[in-house]
């Protein structure tokens, strides 16, 4: 077993590190496959009552999935699996969702995209005060996938369509109020925590004793101070319409924010927009469906190569998208991404 992700059985808790610190704990295909089996196998095993997830280092839960090399097989011309990493990674999803014991995720830094996936779907969300969570996908020529075509429309205020497009932060406070995290607890508590869920005992309980009481309750959650604009904007039946109430509002929030859109991917912003209209209307297995059937045509497209190029290759954050603005996108080849893939859907069991 590869040491990129670590597994351990602490009194009945199953203990998984994601163990990547100078990647920034991002989940390889190599990850993704073990941390299935495994969880398959805690599954049936009596010693088990609960899985806890955490990430080695401080900087990071999990900032995503190893899309670098992705990019690079593409780059070499081995293109006829790419998709085979999300459908994995999708699948693992599910699997979370709907797992017969309680799954822990103790988030500390960064979560993003494939980190989202595997601990967002879990029963318990637990940030510390440096929890910084995004679906940064737009900006890369992607979509943000993993589960947020059903969690993102889910959130109150549209701040989950605010999120999927112009990939916004939440920090503690924030994804708190809209349902990201369920607990909170500091950075230093950590270890005690963790060997708090060893034992047998009730989760609620444990986690509560260990709850961050460093700001009054409920804390403040700075971008829900803009839900009134955010609910109005992101609550509208177009982009268009969209960037014309952000323009309409003329604050300087509103102005930034739409600056942030046009610099994305035209063609990831109307897609994630489509997708968060979908997905509010779809139980979570469609969803993953759905998910696996843009992958399948994200992946024959010119953004998502070229955006990660821009910015984690060659870092320059100059992408050329094609088209290279929001009204050039053209709605009808939208419909393409929604259609099955010649491989068929995603084979959720």
């Amino acid at each position: 077993m590869s040491d990129e992700i670590l597994f351990e059985r602490r009194g009945c808790a199953g203990f998984v590190k994601l163990n990547r610190p100078k990647a920034l704990n991002a989940l390889s295909f190599e990850m993704v496959r073990a941390l299935s089996e495994q969880l398959d196998k805690w599954a049936t095993d009596a010693q088990v009552e609960r899985v806890v997830i955490t990430g080695k280092g401080e900087k990071a839960f999990c900032a995503g999935g190893d899309i670098r090399s992705i990019y690079e097989d593409k780059k070499a011309g081995k293109t006829g699996h790419l998709a085979d990493f999300f459908g994995a990674e999708y699948l693992l999803n599910a699997k979370i969702k709907r797992y017969p014991k309680p799954y822990i995720a103790l988030i500390d830094g960064i979560v993003m995209g494939g980190g989202v996936g595997v601990s967002v779907h879990g029963a318990y969300r637990v940030g510390t005060e440096f929890t910084t969570f995004a679906m940064p996908e737009t900006g890369i020529g992607f979509f943000p996938d993993v589960g947020g075509t059903y969690f993102l429309p889910r959130m109150p205020h549209h701040v989950g369509v605010y999120c999927a497009m112009t990939a916004g932060r939440l920090k503690q406070a924030d994804a708190m109020a809209t349902g990201i995290l369920t607990h909170t607890v500091r950075r230093v508590d950590l270890g005690e925590l963790s060997r708090a869920l060893e034992a047998p005992g009730n989760i609620d309980e444990i986690l509560s004793e260990y709850r961050d009481e460093s700001e009054p309750e409920p804390a403040p959650a700075p971008l829900l101070e803009y839900a009134e604009i955010i609910e109005a904007a992101f609550g509208e039946e177009s982009v268009a319409d969209i960037m014309a109430c952000l323009a309409a509002d003329e604050s300087d929030w509103s102005t930034k924010v739409a600056e942030t859109i046009r610099a994305k991917s035209p063609t990831s912003v109307h897609l994630a927009f489509e997708q968060m209209k979908r997905g509010k209307e779809l139980p979570f297995e469609d969803c993953m469906k759905l998910e696996f059937r843009i992958v399948n045509q994200v992946l024959k497209g010119h953004d998502f190569f070229e955006g990660v190029r821009a910015v984690l290759v060659d870092k320059d954050h100059k992408p050329n998208w094609s088209p290279d603005t929001l009204d050039e996108v053209d709605h009808d080849d939208l419909a393409a991404y929604f259609a099955e893939p010649e491989c068929g859907d995603l084979p959720l069991p």
